[in-house]
């Protein structure tokens, strides 16, 4: 039999410790076969039969909620008095701003105020002690382990305001990392957001349409779509009928609206803005690109990077080397002093400096913000480990066309030679004879033709010469289209004609030549234009580091190579085909160890599949690209490569001084046992502040902009 897999979405987790405890949990439910729990995303993946409510119980220790995945769940939001987190922390501070005026009138160490001070612990710390309390049964360390140590421990020796203020400090810690964590994943939860619950569809019944208003869930491919202005679009499909400009921005961070007409692809999740469109469905719900960019989002979330890796085996030790030194130093010097009072309570600020929060946090939560920005402006990176190889990369080799360049030539030039023509009329009569050819300039042509608001004739007895041109009766006239060396050879050229067809082919243009049976007409110049940005994002590279810029190209070493130019790439290597392109990837990965390859992500996928980082152009409604790259942009923006780099060394630079801040504030605490200094006030703050510096310098990475 096989067991089924289901996904859920999980509420009020915001501690990794805890998160790593809860997957334990599940584990253990005798029907669950296999847990994924992806931290980042607070989603869990199961394998077998398990009921919501188990998955509660599994979860009741820290007050983890669980929905369907699927369930499109509205979720409030809640005020800052409602929370439970600050509730907690608020009626600890209460008790305890009580116990500390008691104290001025009864004295530290009344029954009164130690009373205030132990509800004070109890209201705010009760949770984790219960956590803390039945992890001790099972030998398990973590947290809040070491924080119920403390405190009870505290409390014991007669500790009692200092224990009540690092319960109140610990909690106001707890509803922080809580906020934070929220906040990281809220691009995430913005995604899921973009799609409307309920849209209008036009239906045949009985012969007839209709329009009813459905769940986005029930709409089925080939359904009509009806979207009104100002409206959501609720799935992927084609506009069959009106025209408007639609917001693309949450799908590939394009800021300008773009103009859909017949035919054009729309995305789920896009804004309507001007007109009403009618729309076929063309993918299932759970097939819609939105669809795959949260599910590559999130699958990116729980991909570990290298330095989470380390961190995750480093904390393995940590622990239990805290509790061994926190055990040290409240026997050996108690023994050699004899003051053990003083040397249990060193021990006991130990254990509370050396919790490990601000270390198993100071990973995930830049890595998860950073792969939500980037997704927020267009760009899906597929893993952790990918955004810090990002950072390393030395080299960066381009596809040309489409990618350097727009990849749809333009006419660039009309050049008359017979007297009895101008621009206009030369111009008509090509584009007449395009209209039926499947030549790929053809439509460079025609649509140079429509710009200039010329009506093109219908061409008479068309015919194809291949590899050649074509030719047609155009109103009587016989028109020949095609290269310099077919009609060369049976109509003469002029020397001055050939000299400028030279210089325009050294340009890297194309050259169509025109002819009637008797002369040559004109010539026309067609060349695939360089991407405005293309200048500005070599240069950007070249200024953060990059040492080598490399084009490849199947084109002609000519036409590259004034692209080339234009652009300041270092080197060109043209006339490749995909296995060579494949073979110079390989060369310079040995030359420069870390090589990126942008690319189309279809006719570059041997090269962007061997790079370290495959980057794809243009990958909104590209299946191809989002599979093939470990990097796409999601809009056909070269410029959003400079961005992606600046966020890639950001986040490993905030990574670094995540763990530096994590271990450096504790190391500085903990050297105060030396003199004496270190108390359980001292000891929170290390923590607390750890934990904090750690999740405000990760959310700077939200800042970081296109």
């Amino acid at each position: 039999m096989v067991q089924k897999t289901e996904q859920y979405r999980l509420e009020n987790l915001s501690c990794a410790n805890c998160a790593a405890k809860f997957e334990r949990n599940v584990k253990e439910i005798d029907s669950v076969e296999e847990v994924q729990l992806n931290f980042g995303a607070a989603k869990l993946t199961v394998k077998g039969e398990v009921t919501i409510a188990q998955l509660e119980a599994a979860g009741a220790f820290d007050g983890i909620k669980v929905s369907p995945a699927s369930e499109r769940k509205v979720v409030e939001k809640i005020p800052f008095y409602k929370r439970k987190e600050n509730q907690l922390a608020g009626f600890s501070l209460f008790f305890v701003l009580i116990g500390v005026i008691c104290s001025f009138v009864f004295g530290e160490g009344h029954v009164l105020v130690n009373s205030l001070y132990a509800v004070a612990i109890i209201v705010g710390g009760y949770p984790i002690f219960i956590t803390g309390i039945k992890n001790l049964l099972h030998a398990e360390f973590d947290m809040k382990t070491l924080m119920t140590i403390a405190i009870i421990g505290a409390a014991i020796i007669g500790e009692w305001q200092e224990a009540a203020i690092v319960v109140f400090l610990f909690a106001v810690s707890e509803a922080l990392e809580a906020y934070s964590m929220n906040k990281a994943r809220q691009s995430i939860s913005r995604l899921i957001d973009l799609t409307p619950a309920t849209a209008t569809v036009k239906r045949a019944h009985n012969a007839h349409f209709h329009e009813m208003e459905v769940a986005t869930e029930a709409i089925r491919i080939g359904d009509i779509l009806i979207v009104k202005p100002g409206q959501k679009i609720a799935m992927d499909g084609v506009v069959v009928s009106g025209i408007s400009t639609v917001n693309q921005a949450a799908i590939t961070g394009e800021s300008i609206p773009v103009t859909k007409k017949n035919g054009d692809t729309v995305f789920a999740g896009t804004l309507n803005e001007a007109g009403a469109l009618e729309i076929e469905v063309t993918k299932r719900v759970e097939d819609t690109t939105i669809a795959k960019i949260i599910h590559l989002v999130e699958e990116a979330q729980a991909e570990k990077a290298p330095s989470q890796k380390f961190v995750d085996r480093f904390a393995k030790y940590y622990t239990p080397a805290i509790m061994a030194v926190a055990f040290l130093v409240a026997i050996v010097p108690g023994a050699v002093t004899g003051n053990w009072l003083h040397w249990i309570y060193q021990g006991l600020a130990v254990l509370v400096v050396g919790c490990p929060c601000a270390l198993v946090i100071s990973t995930p939560v830049a890595i998860v913000t950073a792969i939500g920005n980037a997704a927020r402006n267009g760009v899906l990176i597929k893993g952790g480990a990918y955004l810090e190889e990002l950072a390393r990369i030395k080299a960066v080799a381009f596809d040309k066309t489409g990618t350097l360049t727009k990849g749809q030539p333009e006419v660039m030039e009309i050049i008359v030679e017979a007297t009895d023509e101008n621009p206009h009329t030369l111009l008509e009569k090509i584009a007449a004879v395009e209209k039926k050819s499947q030549h790929p300039l053809a439509r460079a042509i025609l649509t140079k033709a429509f710009d200039e608001k010329i009506h093109v004739s219908e061409a008479e007895d068309f015919q194809s010469v291949t590899g050649k041109g074509a030719y047609a009766t155009v109103n009587g006239e016989v028109i020949y289209a095609g290269s310099v060396t077919w009609i060369q050879s049976f109509i003469p050229i002029s020397g001055q004609l050939l000299s400028k067809i030279d210089q325009l082919a050294s340009n890297g243009h194309s050259v169509i030549v025109a002819a009637n049976d008797r002369y040559v007409l004109g010539i026309m110049s067609i060349a695939d234009q360089l991407r405005p940005e293309s200048k500005e994002v070599i240069s950007a590279l070249h200024d953060n580091h990059i040492r080598h810029t490399v084009m490849l190209t199947g084109d002609a070493s000519l036409t590259a190579q004034k692209i080339a130019d234009q652009l300041n790439i270092n080197d060109v290597r043209a006339n490749l085909l995909p296995q060579n392109k494949l073979q110079a990837m390989k060369d310079l990965q040995q030359q420069y160890n870390s090589v990126a390859m942008v690319g189309d992500g279809v006719n570059d996928a041997p090269a962007l599949a061997a790079a370290d980082i495959g980057i794809a152009m243009g990958g909104a409604g590209t299946d191809a690209a989002l599979e093939t790259a470990q990097i796409v942009f999601m809009a056909d923006d070269l410029s959003k490569l400079p961005y992606t780099m600046k966020l890639s060394k950001k986040a490993i630079k905030i990574i670094k001084q995540n763990i530096a801040f994590a271990l450096g504030l504790k190391f500085i605490a903990i050297l105060l046992i030396i003199p004496g200094w270190l108390t359980l006030w001292i000891a929170i703050f290390a923590d607390m502040g750890a934990t904090l510096l750690v999740i405000l310098n990760s959310l700077r990475l939200l800042k970081i902009k296109n």
